[in-house]
């Protein structure tokens, strides 16, 4: 076709992989694309074989856009990330090819916001260790390690989407907010920021990290940060796996340094376990 006129709709192969949610599918189907969906992810060489005669692809955070499957996709206009980051797409390679890309910065900022809030009331309550022994029918009356949630000092590494909304609810619910980040972010509400993540960790009782997966972050936390905060901290990692030493935060808990932690996400199975 000629780029004087439209490519037509029903020319237009869609591949959704990863179960995304099935609403992208009705309203490609609507528009009248074809779709194809997939609930999990593909492999460059199945990648490779896949985007032959395919002009949009829509992917979550497991599927690897390397700049080999972009290079060897022609037929490709668009990528579309159903997830805030987008440090598994090569952008140079995109750019390169003149392929767009799209992501959902603010897809699940609430919903980790929310997560953050109630594993810090879980653990700075002790109640993971309360519920365990409820359920091997020990009654645990002391309230030892168990504290208000009110009144302590929460310091966020990562001031963006997530970070700076996490710092208005904290401090909604009776927190004392600090944040650091690299980038000159004004703080919201009430919020301090501090010079260095040291200071940010002496200062602080609880600990949430809220950064991308930029290679610069890779061991951004290990025994050295870990060892800043005072004793019976919290310690909260719903940024990316490899962010943290786990083998460091593991020693630290088993220390009881740190009273507990919350960790959604862990990096590849190469430390030791």
């Amino acid at each position: 076709m000629t780029k004087k006129l439209s490519y037509p709709k029903d020319k237009i192969n869609v591949l959704l992989l990863e179960g995304v949610h099935k609403d992208a599918v009705k309203l490609f189907e609507n528009e009248g694309y074809n779709v194809t969906y997939q609930t999990s992810s593909m492999s460059e060489e199945e990648l490779h074989d896949a985007l032959k005669g395919t002009q949009i692809i829509g992917i979550r955070s497991k599927t690897d856009m390397t700049e080999s499957i972009i290079n060897n996709a022609p037929n490709l206009l668009c990528i579309g990330a159903f997830c805030i980051g987008t440090n598994q797409i090569d952008l140079n390679a995109a750019s390169k090819n003149g392929v767009a890309v799209f992501n959902a910065p603010y897809s699940n900022t609430r919903s980790v916001v929310e997560l953050a809030v109630a594993e810090m009331i879980l653990l700075i309550r002790n109640l993971p260790d309360k519920i365990m022994a409820m359920h091997q029918s020990r009654w645990q009356k002391s309230a030892k390690y168990s504290h208000e949630f009110r009144g302590k000092k929460l310091g966020i590494v990562g001031y963006g989407n997530i970070g700076s909304q996490l710092s208005v609810l904290g401090e909604a619910m009776g927190l004392d907010v600090y944040y650091y980040d690299l980038e000159d972010k004004l703080p919201l509400g009430n919020a301090t920021r501090t010079a260095s993540m040291e200071e940010l960790f002496k200062t602080v009782d609880i600990v949430s990290v809220h950064v991308d997966g930029r290679p610069a972050n890779k061991g951004l936390i290990g025994k050295e940060e870990l060892d800043w905060l005072h004793d019976g901290a919290i310690f909260l990692n719903l940024a990316r796996g490899k962010v943290v030493d786990t083998d460091a935060l593991r020693d630290a808990i088993d220390a009881k340094r740190i009273l507990g932690a919350g960790i959604d996400v862990y990096p590849p199975r190469t430390q030791k376990q």
